[in-house]
């Protein structure tokens, strides 16, 4: 069949994609340029969403079920593909990984629920890798140990944490009411990644400073949280 003969639309893109066990992505490439990718992953494995340095995910659409007869069915008995009308959108997929480089999530009934139960389901996700406008913020979020750190950037950004650190660095913060002996020691500062990984790709996040939450690095010194982000906007046209 010749070119001409084919529809515009399907002329003006490319579709590329790689098959990995259990999960198939897929690049399209339009006539403008920009690209929208495509993963599914089979229920039990894991989605891999990834954009390359200096771009974000920003998801588009993800459903959990199944809607047709071809994907996911190896190995399956009948009974188990047959059901393709009990497909579910899903929001928490853009909850996780907005705003992040590259996200995991798990196609699973314990994450998404079980939207018909006998049925071998899959998670289908399409995203766009996007290049963002950076809003650093005025200057670090600190919290005193008990307390807790609220994240937060404006409708339409997302928080992404460039460094936090619990425990204490100086002899100035967090001091008010506290003994000379609970703010001596100033090398006891432990950085952590779990701000990130609560927080990045959330419009709002909070986190408390406390032990339970970060572990002690300095037993009888009064410690504080504390947190550098950026607010990410993501560009339109």
């Amino acid at each position: 069949m010749s070119d001409q003969l084919l529809p515009a639309s399907i002329q003006l893109s490319v579709m590329l994609c790689s098959t990995l066990v259990l999960t198939v992505s897929c690049v399209l490439i339009t006539s403008a340029g920009s690209q929208k990718l495509h993963v599914v992953a089979c229920e039990g494995s894991v989605a891999q969403l990834k954009c390359e340095n200096g771009e974000v995910i920003s998801v588009t659409s993800a459903t959990y079920g199944r809607r047709d007869q071809k994907t996911c069915i190896a190995g399956r008995p009948t009974n188990q593909i047959t059901n393709v009308q009990c497909s579910r959108s899903s929001d928490s997929v853009g909850q996780s990984c907005n705003g992040k480089q590259s996200c995991s999530i798990t196609a699973a009934n314990s994450v998404f629920g079980d939207p018909c139960a006998g049925t071998y389901k899959y998670l289908e996700v399409e995203y766009k890798c996007e290049n963002p406008e950076r809003k650093p913020q005025s200057g670090p979020t600190v919290a005193c140990e008990g307390s807790v750190a609220q994240l937060q950037c404006d409708k339409g950004e997302v928080i992404s944490v460039t460094s936090a650190t619990y425990g204490r660095r100086d002899q100035k913060t967090c001091i008010a009411g506290r003994p000379a002996n609970q703010i001596t020691n100033v090398q006891c500062s432990r950085s952590s990644d779990s701000v990130g990984q609560r927080c990045n790709g959330k419009q709002l996040c909070n986190v408390e400073a406390s032990n339970s939450m970060f572990g002690d690095p300095c037993v009888g010194t009064y410690k504080y949280l504390e947190v550098e982000y950026i607010c990410y906007a993501f560009l339109t046209g």
